[in-house]
């Protein structure tokens, strides 16, 4: 039985899966090849590229036309800036591998002798060059994971590329191809050697063309599913499928893990003659996110880069200066897969993504906090919003200051350590959704609570105070009121911050009701 995969390239005969060709726009390849153009493919981590490229080498290879080899050079990532290991490295991954694809023992026969005899700086042009006149057919190299080398030995491996560049395709691969996450122009390599920082635009000037490897849309998510249910007869609810998108956005490892999930792991989706549901997926979630799988751990690890901080942190405060966003870090959190550009505003990639960020900048603190569920769950197992947010309002009067100090992220720390003490409450049986963005003002929280009676739906609107309060509370209570109406609930509560460290607690802190809309929406200030 074939399953949705989650490590390592994809296999059609063990998994689910798209046509990794059609994936790629095959035309402007095969053009960009026959007009011996060098290039990149680049995409996030775990969407298919080399799945994408090992499809690519067979199908030239079996055209006849080309001598194609796909090499994954990040063995030489180990080797540093020591130029002569990482060379040694990439060099037998590249025999070892045309020794066991292409039964061709050209390279094997000969690479040590040229590393020996040209040097580190020169042994990869030299053993191209060798190959390509000794081949009979010309050749094409899909270099997999370039950016993954680090230092002088990229620049070395990018310059080496580049002085055989006007030797193709006689006596260098007609077309090369540098895949990895980020777009060689966004290379910014610090070099010991000439104690410089050089970028790869610079080091690799012969790039023609950057692809990009995108999500999937809504209608291949479906095709990837529609799989499935076709080889064991279990369907997919159409909400089940919305559900899919709406959380993923198309992300493939996402894609593939709820489907691993919800089918193959909880104990309901292994009942075949039972559909997969919105609440199958919404559980798998869950799932997900709790075991912190390798791609979230990549993703948890990202954000105690300074860089992304400077991206992130703003978009958790909701505050409005993209001018103070450096370019450089956008693109590098674009080619990472962390946020995206949406009708000319920038997003967190997706909602699964939108969740695991906050949860795990404050992880800790939630373990810390020692509140506890029972004190918040009433005795008709409805969740007591009221006062779980009276308690916090306590707690955030007398812990706040010290408590922000200890996340990176301050500027966005009262809305943190708010979605900390809802996690620490609401991981006992439900689930907090939240929405936030660069330019919103706000933090938008949907508390989500299964009781004996049905599903409890509680809205938080989270403000910052900037201008007079009751400007703020006459916005927010429209805000509230928006979001309260979309979710369909009749619970809202408006939180406002007021950061004015000069002002007394007793100033800061009130409740009162409020009707807006016909709708009671209760206002926190803190």
């Amino acid at each position: 039985m074939r399953f949705f995969n989650t490590a390592g390239p994809v296999r059609s005969a063990d998994h689910y899966c798209l046509p990794p060709l059609e994936r790629l726009d095959l035309d402007d390849v095969m053009a960009l090849i026959e007009m011996k153009k060098y290039f990149v493919l680049h995409a996030p981590r775990q969407t298919g590229k080399t799945t994408c490229l090992l499809a690519l080498m067979e199908k030239l290879n079996q055209d006849g036309k080309y001598h194609c080899l796909y090499c994954n050079v990040e063995t030489a990532q180990a080797a540093r800036e020591d130029i002569q290991q990482g060379m040694q490295a990439i060099l037998w991954e590249m025999a070892s591998r045309a020794r066991d694809f292409l039964k061709d023992s050209f390279l094997m026969d000969r690479w040590q002798d040229l590393l020996e005899q040209s040097g580190p700086n020169s042994a990869l042009n030299a053993t191209l060059t060798l190959w390509s006149e000794a081949s009979p057919l010309p050749v094409v190299l899909l270099m997999d994971e370039v950016d993954s080398l680090v230092g002088d030995t990229l620049i070395s491996v990018l310059r080496q590329l580049r002085a055989g560049y006007d030797k193709r395709p006689a006596l260098f691969p007609q077309s090369i191809i540098l895949c990895g996450v980020r777009d060689i122009r966004d290379y910014r390599i610090h070099s010991s050697r000439d104690k410089a920082i050089i970028t790869g635009g610079s080091a690799f000037n012969i790039k023609a063309e950057s692809l990009r490897l995108e999500d999937f849309s809504r209608q291949e998510i479906e095709t990837l599913y529609q799989q499935h249910t076709e080889t064991t007869g279990q369907e997919f609810e159409g909400e089940a499928l919305g559900r899919i998108w709406d959380l993923t956005s198309g992300q493939p490892w996402l894609v593939n893990a709820l489907g691993y999930e919800a089918c193959f792991k909880i104990k309901a989706g292994r009942d075949r003659s039972k559909p997969i549901t919105a609440e199958m997926v919404s559980e798998a979630k869950e799932q997900i996110i709790l075991r912190r799988e390798t791609h979230i751990d990549q993703l948890v690890d990202k954000l105690a880069e300074e860089r992304v901080r400077k991206v992130i942190e703003p978009m958790l405060a909701g505050t409005s200066h993209p001018d103070l966003i450096p370019t450089d870090d956008i693109l590098y959190l674009r080619d990472l897969g962390l946020i995206r550009t949406e009708e000319g505003q920038l997003s967190i990639a997706n909602l699964i993504y939108q969740e695991i960020i906050p949860r795990e900048l404050t992880y800790s603190t939630q373990l810390t906090i020692t509140h506890q569920p029972p004190w918040y769950i009433r005795t008709d197992g409805l969740l007591d919003i009221y006062k779980l947010l009276s308690a916090f309002q306590q707690f955030f009067r007398e812990n706040s200051e010290s408590w922000i100090e200890r996340f990176d992220y301050k500027e966005a720390g009262p809305q943190l350590l708010l979605q900390a003490f809802l996690q620490r409450i609401v991981n006992s049986g439900g689930r907090v959704e939240r929405e936030y963005g660069l330019g919103r003002l706000r933090t938008d929280l949907l508390v989500i609570w299964p009781y004996p009676g049905g599903i409890q739906k509680s809205v938080i609107e989270l403000k910052i105070r900037y201008r007079s309060l009751e400007h703020t509370i006459e916005e927010g209570l429209e805000q509230t009121w928006e979001y309260m109406d979309r979710c369909g609930t009749e619970e809202g509560h408006l939180v406002i911050f007021d950061r004015d460290t000069d002002k007394a607690w007793a100033d800061k802190i009130f409740s009162r009701e409020a009707t807006y809309q016909g709708r009671a929406i209760k206002i926190w200030g803190m």
